[in-house]
């Protein structure tokens, strides 16, 4: 749909929940072009023209949304009373009250094609086409009509700005623009009047001379036909010192080169949503030794942003991702580096999940499958057994059917090997009665990509099809999950089952067929804050097809007690990432 344009455009830092903050937008119109835009409902298309005339002086830009189905006639009536309004309103403040006013000449309008004037009677959807070289004549004015030209709705800049971590546009809304063809470029000013150019790629790096100025950004959307009217956006902060070397950049030296051959490089973190960090309780008892500023996604996205950039892994998974982060930075910055992606919502509801990006130059996409276990849960016949066993406690079933807990799953194909790679992100449950819960969601996914491998064998005759499983999953090495996983078995009577007396569940060996590793093993911490450490996090690997030829190695417990925990003013997160290079064995 379209909407309407501002040509200065004021975000509210409120209304945005404090994502964004207060950026102004302006366009740089080229004097004889006007742009119309067909909207995406067919019905309807946007008409933009900046006029100009010397007396009275009046600087304008006019924006139209107006109906397909209206004739030209119609439209062009409403061009003439607009304009002619501005024009009679600056006459009027020219003129003292006691000179009376000239009447103002009125203001013709008229559509030509190949200079022949085109009948009022006609429809305006039958000559708005593209390619259809039509000029509006304004009284003596002449603008050629540029139909679906790239055009850029929205152009803003974030409120935080860090010296040595990466600045992008925070939301670029287009149409018809291709953001690879579009020329971005970057300049710096102390007094936002005088401007230095500093950069011209999408992204930009500022340095500490950088320190102290405003950054303004201007862009050019193109597409493989044409180019769009100029947007420049002017940030509303100064840029300021960084942090300081952060200990995930020590931790770059090992992914300096990017994973090369039968090799590969995955990567799972939880990225602490903004959901759950922007309150007080956060602030005041989960993260107080945090500093506020530092707990802002403003702040921390600057750093998860040059964190995960600098690993140069192939295959990201990522937990706690915002929607809106996963939109305005993670999607369309990662994009940049020759990543693909999609983001998978907590159940229907939850505006956080899982984020899965790959390498678009060393993996084609091949399926996608969401499943959310409590839609599921009765459902598959895979499940039947387990299903069968948590009927018999309706407190467990109530329970299990209230979470949102979702996997999400990927299938990719290597672009220079025989191989398949069924790739698993999860975030399991958090809370501290529910090993039970855990366990149980861990079984339905190993069963279910248990099955979805089996499917994918068939499916891809010739191929090798290899398990990674990656996630959050709330779960210590020594209870039933990781069993499971690394052993194939977890019996009936595991202490998992019991860890909530009231929804105790019995006699459900499980088994599966997967031979896995977790391939950094197991950390002492993935998850360190002052109320809780431990190892949570895992990528696991099916060790029959795939050997680990690299761990990047996890910070140091001085420098995660450094200022107390994690998140801090280095550390974006309450979890660490987990890296590790993969390698395709012999078949």
């Amino acid at each position: 749909m379209c909407a309407g344009l501002n040509i200065l455009k004021i975000v509210s830092f409120q209304a945005q929940r404090r994502y964004f903050s207060q950026k102004t937008k302006g366009y740089l119109f080229s004097m004889n072009k006007a742009y119309l835009r067909q909207c995406d409902d067919g019905q309807h298309f946007e008409f933009t023209f900046e006029y100009k005339q010397e007396e009275p002086t009046v600087k304008r830009v006019f924006n139209f949304s107006r109906k397909l189905s209206e004739d030209v006639d119609t439209f062009l009536t409403r061009v003439s009373s607009s304009v002619e309004k501005v024009v009679s309103k600056k006459k009027k403040r020219k003129k003292s009250p006691e000179v009376p006013t000239e009447s103002s000449p009125s203001i013709e309008t008229l559509l030509v094609q190949d200079n022949i004037e085109i009948p009022r009677s006609n429809v305006c959807g039958d000559i708005f086409l593209p390619h259809t070289k039509l000029v509006l004549c304004i009284n003596e004015k002449k603008y050629n009509i540029v139909v679906n030209s790239p055009w850029i709705e929205s152009l803003e800049l974030p409120d935080s700005i860090i010296a040595d971590f990466p600045v992008y546009p925070i939301k670029l809304e287009t149409q018809f623009t291709n953001k690879e063809l579009s020329e971005f470029l970057w300049y710096k000013s102390t007094d936002k009047t005088n401007w230095t150019q500093v950069g011209n790629d999408y992204i930009y790096i500022p340095n500490n001379s950088d320190i102290n100025h405003y950054l303004k950004l201007t862009c050019t959307p193109k597409n493989e036909d044409s180019d769009g009217p100029i947007v420049e956006s002017v940030s509303s902060c100064q840029i300021q010192a960084g942090p300081g070397e952060c200990p995930f950049q020590r931790r770059h030296a090992f992914t300096k080169q990017r994973a090369t051959g039968k090799e590969f490089r995955v990567m799972t973190y939880n990225l602490l949503a903004n959901l759950y960090c922007d309150s007080d309780y956060t602030r005041e008892v989960l993260f107080p030794y945090c500093p506020p500023y530092a707990l802002n996604i403003n702040y921390r996205k600057q750093l998860f942003m040059k964190e995960i950039i600098g690993y140069n892994s192939d295959i990201i998974c990522l937990q706690e991702v915002d929607k809106k982060v996963f939109t305005y930075d993670l999607e369309p910055t990662l994009s940049h580096y020759n990543y693909s992606g999609s983001l998978t919502l907590k159940g229907n509801e939850v505006a956080e999940g899982l984020a899965f990006f790959y390498n678009n130059q060393r993996f084609v996409h091949l399926d996608y499958e969401k499943f959310v276990f409590s839609e599921r849960l009765d459902k598959e016949p895979v499940f039947a057994d387990i299903c069968n066993k948590i009927s018999e406690n309706s407190k467990l079933l109530d329970r299990i059917k209230a979470r949102s807990t979702t996997l999400q799953v990927n299938v990719l194909g290597s672009l220079e090997h025989d191989e398949i790679l069924l790739v698993a992100n999860i975030h399991l449950y958090f809370h501290p009665d529910s090993d039970h819960i855990r366990l149980i969601h861990g079984c339905l996914a190993i069963k279910y990509l248990e099955n979805m491998a089996a499917k994918l064998r068939e499916r891809y005759l010739g191929k090798r099809v290899s398990l990674i499983f990656c996630g959050d999953f709330n779960s210590v090495p020594s209870c039933g999950i990781y069993k499971l996983f690394t052993s194939g078995f977890v019996p009936g009577n595991f202490v998992d089952y019991s860890s909530n007396e009231e929804e105790k569940i019995e006699n459900i060996d499980v088994h599966q067929s997967f031979k896995l590793g977790s391939a950094c093993g197991t950390p002492k911490y993935t998850n360190f804050t002052v109320l809780f450490a431990d190892c949570l996090d895992y990528i696991y690997y099916d060790k029959s097809s795939l050997e680990v030829r690299q761990v990047v190695p996890l910070p140091s417990d001085e420098e995660l007690m450094q200022n107390s925990a994690i998140p801090s003013v280095v550390f974006p997160s309450d979890h660490i990432a987990l890296v590790s290079d993969l390698k395709w064995i012999e078949n």
